[in-house]
């Protein structure tokens, strides 16, 4: 009835249109319609205030006494390898400067820079033109004093058989031995020139002492060189094996003898630990190196000790001098607690500190103790036993004295962590 306009109620009734009669005109019908209109508008935002007020408290009204859901891993040790990751440059296992023995001028190079030689394999020719010529003499003077000593020989022996009879004075016969006898020692003397005449003559060919890949010469045909020079004329390194010199803290050294010692690691290997490098690009060397060395004394400028690897290079993939870092596996825990980041927090002070449903289904806070990082996991090393519960999912649902709906993630996390868990490092 509200709706219905009064012009249209009036003229509809004869009676009212029998009282008003020509009194009613156009300009009262408008102003009876505009006045009904806003009789309407408040009623119908009030309507719509109500339906919204109701609304908005069946959103806010939740069920009394709901408890949240939250995911838990229990706790269980397991097999993990210890390791440490430190930089480390690469180098030669052999090296070699040649360096020219004699001097003269370098006639030829007799090898391809850059390419592998073996132990003995002559790399210059310096002309040998002034030293075979010592040669030649030093083999004249040697046979002229045996020609010497072999007259000398026959007239000493003359000399004795006279002496026996009385034939020759006692001290003819004395001088004639002595005459032999230096006779002798200059056929000694004239051999040792010889000698040293053929080892001259023989540097005159510049050999490899060692096998391995050789650098560029310094020198070409024609350079003047001498003796014992400061600059060498090329150098051979020997790199199958090779070396990775790198350096550890330590503080970190002695706590890991102190686990050792203790009994809370095993050591990975016998002697040596193994060794894997990691290449300049991120890649890993496919060959595995063993520790060899480790330093006997501690940098006093940065508390460092040196340990020394040696890696297995058949392919000559990695070079002297190359940055590369090496993961050494120190030892094995075979009762490691590991859990996944996301589940430990931080306090203000920098403390960790996870969330566990203890045997009462109430949620727990423990503070724990974080030895490294493993992956995308924690290794705890105090804080945790077997069996604990550990929440990693909801933790935004659940503060300390809660009980909780827990659900069991154990075989889901551990399945998705098998093919991908690292040495800890």
């Amino acid at each position: 009835m509200i709706g219905v306009p009064i012009a249209h109620c009036a003229r509809n009734s004869p009676a009212s249109t029998a009282e008003t009669g020509p009194k009613v005109t156009m300009n009262s019908h408008i102003k009876m319609r505009a006045a009904s209109r806003s009789l309407l508008k408040p009623a119908a935002c009030g309507l719509l205030l109500a339906l919204a007020l109701a609304a908005c408290s069946k959103q806010n009204t939740a069920p009394q006494g709901a408890t949240a859901e939250v995911g838990y891993l229990v706790v269980q040790p397991q097999h993990q390898s210890l390791s440490t990751e430190l930089p480390g440059r690469t180098t030669a296992f052999l090296t070699a400067d040649i360096r020219p023995q004699i001097g003269g001028i370098i006639q030829k190079r007799l090898f391809k820079e850059g390419a592998m030689v073996k132990e003995g394999q002559a790399l210059y020719q310096i002309d040998p033109a002034t030293y075979q010529a010592a040669y030649d003499s030093a083999k004249a003077a040697l046979l002229k004093t045996q020609a010497t000593l072999a007259s000398a020989t026959l007239k000493a022996q003359r000399y004795t058989e006279l002496a026996k009879i009385d034939a020759v004075a006692k001290q003819d016969n004395d001088d004639m031995q002595s005459t032999l006898r230096q006779d002798q020692a200059d056929v000694e003397v004239a051999r040792a020139a010889l000698q040293t005449a053929k080892i001259n003559l023989d540097f005159t060919h510049i050999m490899s002492p060692i096998s391995g890949r050789i650098e560029q010469s310094t020198v070409t045909p024609g350079a003047l060189v001498v003796a014992a020079q400061t600059t060498a004329l090329t150098t051979v390194q020997k790199i199958d094996p090779i070396y990775v010199d790198v350096t550890q803290s330590s503080v970190d050294l002695l706590r890991l003898r102190k686990e050792l010692a203790s009994g809370k690691i095993k050591k990975s290997g016998d002697n040596a630990a193994t060794v894997q490098i990691l290449l300049e690009d991120g890649s890993t060397y496919a060959q595995t190196g063993k520790l060899e060395f480790s330093g006997l004394s501690v940098d006093t400028g940065t508390g460092m000790i040196t340990l020394r690897a040696v890696v297995p290079n058949p392919d000559g993939i990695l070079l002297p001098g190359a940055y590369v870092r090496a993961v050494l596996e120190e030892g094995v825990d075979d009762n490691a607690i590991l859990v996944p980041q996301k589940a430990v927090s931080r306090d203000a002070a920098g403390g960790a500190n996870a969330l566990v449903i203890n045997d009462a289904g109430k949620v727990e806070q423990r503070t724990l103790t974080v030895a490294r990082a493993v992956g995308n996991n924690w290794w705890v090393t105090a804080g945790l036993k077997a069996g604990d519960k550990v929440i990693v999912d909801g933790l935004q649902k659940v503060n300390a004295g809660d009980t909780p709906n827990g659900v069991d993630m154990t075989a889901t996390l551990n399945k998705t962590a098998l093919a991908s868990t690292p040495a800890a490092k």
